[in-house]
């Protein structure tokens, strides 16, 4: 695709390190390699619809490398779910107008498993769309790792590190909230890179009498501290069948009454599900009589400087891009293999989530190495 000319970026979802190494990465192939010029659009898809541009030249990518965040800013915008002046509207239209309006040839949208979808409707909708997968929960399906990941997996390892010298001292549980509602990747491999003795997932429900049992037999052997590492996701086995339950009756309903009746038990689930990580420490702390605190560690686990893992992934992500731009193939999300990318149809992509299976080999050597998963 020679022609290819101008070309139009933005961020959706969540921020993430990496997110300006991909943008760089895009542009400085776009612009250095190809000739191609780029426009940026503020705040996710809301920018592409309320004409919030600007162009990106060499010097507004100069120096953004290492800059954590997004040069872009970004939402949670859904192009046919948005609200507007106080009302939801599709505005797939209007994306899809201003699209030819600036003379688009192709859109790159960065984003994770919610991104991926709404790229896919708008390559459905006639858009020539290129997706870069960006999350730091690691689960966008048919891709080995995500950009933001590698950042975030050694934040929350370092924070499980610092948290064993205050759990020494003082002979207690230290609990350790970590990010991830539906996949246990960041849980996983920060809980058995910092040594965790519990590590605790979405994919493998709970028994928090067998955790406490597990606790009770390090204090028993002498060893009166344990630091338990629970991704936010993570379920007990009997708020999972509750969970697991409302989602088959929502995927059996027979019309809107029944899915709308399902959709609300999975709410209310949810929302109780809130405040889970404190109350499974107490639970803990009277199971077992040693005092437990609790440790959140939230949006730090999203920011800062980008590792170099992170850079190395997103600029060559975003490098690829451009080479894909130029060759004229879209509707495809760019997926690292091994050492290469791969493109892979958004179609298959799209509406997928890539969880931790249960023979994985991190769950393998999570429990070679001793560590109670809660099962």
């Amino acid at each position: 695709m020679a022609n290819t000319k101008r070309i139009g970026i933005l961020t959706a979802g969540g921020d993430s390190p990496g997110l300006n190494a991909a943008i760089r990465g895009v542009g400085k192939t776009a612009l250095g390699f190809y000739g191609m010029e780029i426009i940026g659009f503020r705040d996710g898809f809301r920018g592409l619809v309320e004409d919030r541009r600007l162009k990106l030249d060499k010097t507004t990518l100069a120096g953004i490398l290492t800059v954590g965040g997004t040069i872009l800013g970004t939402s949670r915008d859904k192009p046919h779910r948005m609200m507007i002046d106080g009302r939801t509207h599709d505005m797939t239209e209007v994306i899809v107008k201003n699209y030819k309006r600036y003379g688009l040839d192709a859109l790159v949208c960065l984003g994770g498993g919610g991104t991926q979808k709404s790229a896919l409707r708008l390559h459905e909708a006639g858009l020539n769309v290129i997706t870069l997968p960006k999350t730091i929960d690691n689960d966008v399906a048919l891709t080995d790792a995500t950009f933001g990941f590698a950042t975030a997996l050694d934040i929350a390892t370092e924070t499980i590190d610092r948290l064993h010298s205050t759990a020494h001292s003082h002979h207690r549980i230290i609990v350790a909230e970590i990010m991830g509602h539906r996949a246990g990747w960041l849980t996983l491999g920060s809980g058995i890179a910092g040594g965790a003795d519990v590590i605790l997932i979405p994919e493998i429900p709970y028994d928090v009498e067998k955790i406490a049992a597990a606790i009770r037999r390090r204090s028993e052997s002498g060893t009166n501290f344990s630091i338990v590492a629970v991704a936010e996701g993570a379920m007990s086995r009997d708020d999972a069948r509750a969970y697991n339950a409302a989602e088959t009756r929502k995927g059996k309903a027979r019309n809107q009454k029944e899915k709308h009746a399902a959709k609300v038990d999975i709410a209310t689930l949810e929302a109780k599900h809130v405040g889970n990580t404190l109350r499974l420490a107490h639970q803990l702390e009277q199971l077992t009589r040693l005092e437990s605190r609790l440790t959140i560690l939230g949006y730090v686990q999203r920011g800062g400087t980008p590792s170099p893992a992170d850079r190395l992934l997103a600029t060559r992500l975003g490098s690829a891009c451009g080479d894909l731009i130029h060759e004229g193939v879209f509707g495809v999300m760019v997926a690292a293999r091994g050492d290469r990318t791969e493109p892979v149809p958004l179609e298959k992509v799209a509406g997928k989530r890539k969880i931790v299976p249960p023979n994985h080999p991190w769950i393998e050597t999570a429990r070679r190495v001793g560590t109670c998963l809660g099962d």
